[in-house]
Order: C-alpha cells, then sequence, then structure tokens
C-alpha cells in the first residue's frame, strides 16, 4: 500500500451472467459491505447488465463501472457504447485497455488514451490497463512495455481526474499464476516513478492496482505491498464471498 491512499478493489466480471444472476451477484457484495472498512469497492459487469447491478447496491456505496467504452461521443457507430452513455447509465469508472481488448480487438495505445481522455470528458475515472506478456517478460522487457504503455496511455487531465492504473501481467490473467512478491512490487515501483514523471504530484497518489489471479489466498501478501494500492479483480470476483474476502484482506489507507 501506498501511505494515504485508500484502496480500491474493482471486480471485472467480464462476458459472464444474466441480469438476474448480475443483481444477485451486486446484492451479495453490498450485504457484505460491513466487512469491508477499509476500501473502495468497483463492480464492473457486461453493459447489458449495468442497470441490474446498480440497482442492487441501491447506486451506493459500491461504485459502478463498465468494461469498456468508444472513443467517440456519438454517432453511426453501431455496437460501440460511449462514455457519456455510461455516465448517465450510473457509471463512476470504465475500464479502457484491458489486455483482452489489447489482443482481442488490437487497440492500440493510442486508442486507449483516446478512450481514456472520452472517459474523463464524460466525468468518468478511467481505470487503464498495461501489462507485459510472457515473451516479453521473458526477454527481460517487462518495465520497459509497461512504461511505454503508460506514457502512451495516459490522457491529458489524467492525473486531476483521480485515473487509475490496473497492471496486469498478461501471462499470469487467468492461469493461476502469480508473479513473486519482489515482481510485483518491483514492477509497481517503476510504475510510481513513471506516473510521478508523467503526471507530477498527482502520481504520487494514483492508485496502482494489481490484476492477475488475485484470489482469497494471496490478497493480503499482494495488497500489503509497497505502492499496490488495490486489485483489478477477475473470476474471483464472479462470487460474492471471494470478492469480499479479498476487499476485507486490504490493509486501510
Amino acid at each position: 500500500m501506498t501511505p494515504g491512499i485508500r484502496p480500491l478493489i474493482a471486480g471485472n466480471w467480464k462476458m459472464n451472467g444474466t441480469a438476474r444472476g448480475a443483481a444477485s451477484l451486486a446484492e451479495g457484495v453490498r450485504a457484505g459491505l460491513d466487512r469491508v472498512a477499509g476500501a473502495d469497492l468497483l463492480i464492473c459487469p457486461p453493459f447489458v447488465h449495468l442497470h441490474a447491478a446498480a440497482a442492487a447496491v441501491a447506486w451506493k456505496p459500491v461504485a459502478i463501472g463498465a468494461q469498456d467504452c468508444s472513443a467517440l461521443p456519438d454517432g453511426a457507430h453501431t455496437g460501440d457504447v460511449s462514455a457519456a452513455m455510461l455516465a448517465d447509465a450510473g457509471c463512476g469508472y470504465v475500464i479502457v485497455g484491458h489486455s483482452e481488448r489489447r489482443a482481442d480487438h488490437g487497440e492500440a495505445d493510442a486508442v486507449v488514451r483516446a478512450k481514456a481522455a472520452a472517459a474523463i470528458a464524460a466525468g468518468l475515472i478511467p481505470v487503464v490497463c498495461v501489462g507485459e506478456t510472457e515473451a516479453q517478460r521473458d526477454a527481460g522487457e517487462a518495465e520497459s512495455v509497461v512504461g511505454s504503455q503508460l506514457r502512451g496511455s495516459l490522457p491529458e487531465g489524467f492525473g486531476a481526474a483521480r485515473g487509475v492504473v490496473a497492471y496486469e501481467p498478461v501471462w499470469a490473467i487467468g492461469t493461476g499464476r502469480t508473479p513473486t512478491e519482489a515482481d510485483i512490487a518491483a514492477m509497481h515501483a517503476r510504475m510510481r516513478e513513471e506516473v510521478t514523471a508523467l503526471l507530477g504530484e498527482a502520481g504520487r497518489t494514483t492508485r496502482l492496482l494489481y490484476g492477475g489471479s488475485v484470489k482469497p489466498s494471496n490478497a493480503a501478501t499482494i495488497l500489503a505491498l509497497p505502492n499496490v494500492d488495490g486489485a483489478l479483480v477477475g473470476g474471483a470476483s464472479l462470487k460474492a464471498e471471494d470478492f469480499l474476502s479479498i476487499a476485507a484482506a486490504a490493509p486501510a489507507g
């Protein structure tokens, strides 16, 4: 943890669930809030389940986010959802640049940057994801890759908008593999240096989340590491008990 920063535990539900299931999962998270005094909670359902999840938590105190947004404000863009639409639907956050978007949809840093800028313009807090592949890490390029992604993906105004950065070692997502504590600490220290260089004083208090096979059994260890200001949780966020256990493990900022 970074002293003075309240941790954020974000659940990325990805492409899972039904409206009824989304409402039930959100209700389960809300019901266990008394266990989580030291962290902020964010859930990011699929677009079609945003309203059901938001209604289940009564729009507070669990924040609602989307998993992506268009860089464009409106127009003839079939299938896309604008940041303004997400804000109108009750979202406070939006994930951009997730590794699955970068890989599956070919989203380069410039696209991620444009989406983050659109989010800020709509009043949303962007959660910008960065991370290296296994090949890049094995080649000794992990820190240079992540540094380049940060420089290319963070738009003007990111610090003032309280933007969030999430580090995803791509090779650890959904695999059950987790980098060593030293690996995570080293990357988050490098990220802190980079965001401070980019954002100035705001970079010192920018939340840096870790995302990559976070689960109840390793959450306390990971969240106690320097410069780890929360977690971006994938599979474990699909069970309210697991998600709440991770959040409860976060030290108070």
